[in-house]
């Protein structure tokens, strides 16, 4: 990234700083800070649930550890059919908690008909009548966003939805900034999820314009890959020590811990940790005590970042 780039990335920082403490400062020092999710009037934990955590876990411990977040403060829930069965283990261990959470879910299916059968098969799985927020996963090629958005595409079953009261709001995610960009001049989407990481930002310029496209629009901002690093050695891609996390995760837990405090000090919403479960405890060991970055924590975190190879790039359909 240009130095003035970087720099002027450095001003969101100082004023998602602040915006940060204001909401920290209401909210009980044992219990994670929520803040605002764009213009829905929602306030989301900084920290979120993703559902790969509960991924082939009992029922018994998908249980435990849902009830602790929600202890901790955790009110954000994201999960996906293409989670394994962590749609089957989440819905029972959240119903309890069910009124007072947030329930992100997402859909692979790119047509009005692919995407209203995951959408009902998600709702009887999850135990529950409605999500709050429903995702067109992976918008990853452009070819993926004429899909959804051409006469029956998988946005009439959103819409058609959001009516029906099945869902609240209306977000993609996506690993290609082009993409991105395109679908939020396109329609007027509630929420975006994204990579924002320390490694992406410093090394490809990845995700910046999506991040100031988003403010610009008043978006909800949701971040992915906080903790994420690089990729996996060629000769570790089919076995590493992370059978959760396709990318070599930051450095446990120093590096990792300050890679997610350098995403939360940015204009995001929340912050979706990696799957396994002892990076989530981390996260939520973290957000339960937030610090912005001081200066010199994040001169050391950007210069273990130099030459890393990013993840995603610029240009690039992965």
């Amino acid at each position: 990234m240009e130095r003035r780039n970087f720099l002027k990335q450095g001003a969101f920082t100082a004023a998602a700083a602040a915006s940060a403490k204001l909401s920290a400062a209401a909210t009980p020092t044992n219990s994670i800070a929520r803040r605002p999710l764009g213009k829905t009037g929602e306030h989301l934990s900084m920290i979120g649930f993703g559902g790969v955590v509960v991924m082939n876990e009992d029922t018994g411990h998908s249980r435990n550890i849902v009830a602790e977040a929600v202890d901790r403060g955790v009110n954000y829930f994201d999960v996906a059919p293409s989670y394994g069965n962590a749609q089957e283990r989440l819905g029972p261990a959240l119903a309890p908690y069910r009124k007072n959470c947030f329930l992100a879910c997402k859909t692979e299916g790119r047509t009005k008909h692919e995407s209203r059968k995951q959408l009902e098969e998600s709702l009887r799985q999850l135990k529950t009548d409605h999500v709050d927020l429903y995702q067109f996963h992976a918008l990853t090629k452009m070819t993926d966003l004429d899909e959804v958005m051409r006469p029956g595409g998988a946005m009439e079953t959103m819409e058609a939805a959001k009516k029906e009261g099945k869902i609240r709001y209306i977000g993609f995610s996506v690993h290609s900034a082009e993409t991105a960009l395109a679908a939020m001049d396109r329609y007027n989407f509630d929420t975006v999820l994204f990579p924002v990481n320390f490694v992406l930002f410093s090394q490809a310029n990845f995700g910046p314009q999506i991040l100031k496209r988003a403010q610009e629009k008043g978006m909800g901002i949701l971040a992915l890959k906080a903790m994420a690093k690089t990729v996996w050695p060629a000769d570790q891609k089919k076995s590493h020590p992370e059978p959760k996390c396709w990318y070599q995760p930051a450095a446990f837990p120093d590096e990792a811990s300050l890679g997610l405090r350098w995403t939360l000090g940015h204009p995001v919403t929340a912050a979706l940790p990696p799957g396994e479960e002892r990076y989530f405890r981390l996260a939520m060991d973290v957000a339960q005590h937030y610090k912005p970055l001081e200066q010199h924590e994040e001169r050391a975190l950007l210069t273990r970042a130099t030459g890393v190879e990013p993840i995603f790039h610029l240009g690039n359909d992965v």
